[in-house]
């Protein structure tokens, strides 16, 4: 059985070591829940994932929330919950009380400058294997490939893309039956 202390240092190392926000600790969060503790397979990362994504709220928080209840119940997901928002909480904090010493630091925007390129490789990656656990193929790959065009170029709110996902997926779930 899964110990109160192990849920707060698994969610406290994902809150602690990741820089850009929920999308950001995905890899973290697969190596660390499915690979290293083995909590969850794949396919239950990539549901508890799409769960916590469409759940309002923070997307690392919702994740702890999910496991943490599923592996010891409500005091299990105030375990993973209280160990995933620390640091942040305390980085907050601190960026808070030292921001305006450091606005306009030109060292501080390159550090940040450099930090971007990063983060967005951390949210690609995890995209990439998601997609294949999805079994995303190539007759399927012009879904995502849309929905991202639709948002990014006409500025089409996510909700209707997902809306329509939800949709298409029940008529395609009822003429395949």
């Amino acid at each position: 059985m899964v110990k109160y202390c192990e849920l707060f240092y698994s969610f406290f190392k994902i809150g602690t070591f990741t820089i850009g926000g929920g999308y950001a600790m995905i890899p973290l969060m697969e190596q660390e829940l499915v690979d290293r503790r083995r909590w969850m397979s794949r396919e239950e990362f990539l549901d508890q994932l799409a769960l916590s994504q469409s759940m309002p709220g923070v997307l690392a928080v919702n994740m702890a929330t999910g496991l943490g209840y599923r592996l010891r119940g409500f005091r299990g997901a105030l375990s993973a919950i209280a160990g995933n928002i620390v640091m942040p909480i305390l980085f907050i904090v601190l960026l808070a009380m030292l921001f305006r010493h450091f606005r306009g630091n030109a060292l501080v925007e390159r550090f940040f400058m450099g930090v971007r390129p990063a983060v967005v490789a951390l949210i690609a990656a995890p995209v990439f294997r998601l997609a294949q656990s999805a079994r995303i193929g190539w007759s399927t790959c012009w879904i995502p490939i849309l929905s991202a065009l639709l948002i990014w170029l006409f500025d089409v709110s996510p909700i209707l893309i997902i809306l329509a996902a939800v949709v298409g997926g029940f008529l395609y779930g009822r003429i395949k039956k």
